[in-house]
């Protein structure tokens, strides 16, 4: 039986930077925003299960979620500005992206690679996790801009401005978004003090 590298460049993600090249007041690394993804994309998924009648997999969806940036083990965190900047680039992007996660996945042992092919693979996850997920995904990045905002970073103005915007879209079409907001979105805002009383 050949070892697995796949953990270890998993271990890795905690020395990956997030939001290069910004400025932060606190810097960020991928595996503490996979880790807050998941926790959202689980509390998401628990929220549509019991206020919205849905049937998804709240576990399904953390783990997707832990997995959701995997490439970034082999690319490095690539700037919003700098992907989306045209759609040729964001197309040669996503590209880049499939083959990293599935190199990813093919560092698994042959037997796992089937239990993780939709887990890894962006492009095999099924849509309504996939879309939760990304709720999740922005959502956390939301809450990090207002923290940035919060120590009077300016670099994160437009930032939060842009994520807001999504999350108004998200709203419309998935009514959990708006009461997850609802149920949480002041208490993650506060400071310690008001948290605590």
């Amino acid at each position: 039986m050949k070892d697995s590298s796949f953990l270890a460049w998993i271990l890795r993600m905690n020395l990956i930077k997030r939001w290069s090249p910004m400025h932060l007041v606190k810097e960020e690394n991928v595996a503490e925003h996979s880790h807050q993804v998941a926790v959202i994309a689980h509390l998401l998924a628990t929220v549509k299960n019991v206020y919205c009648g849905g049937n998804i997999n709240p576990e399904k969806a953390a783990t997707i979620a832990l997995y959701h940036e995997v490439s970034e083990t082999k690319l490095q965190d690539i700037n919003h500005v700098t992907k989306y900047s045209s759609p040729a680039l964001t197309a040669e992007f996503k590209k880049i992206e499939e083959l990293a996660e599935i190199e990813c996945l093919k560092s698994l042992p042959k037997k796992l690679q089937p239990l993780f092919n939709a887990l890894l693979v962006q492009q095999k996850v099924d849509k309504e996790y996939k879309r939760l997920v990304k709720a999740a995904d922005v959502l956390t990045a939301y809450f990090k801009a207002c923290d940035e905002l919060k120590f009077h970073n300016p670099e994160f103005i437009t930032v939060e401005k842009r994520l807001s915007a999504m999350i108004e879209g998200f709203k419309k079409e998935m009514p959990e978004v708006e009461i997850f907001m609802e149920l949480f979105e002041q208490n993650c805002l506060a400071s310690l003090d008001e948290l605590s009383r």
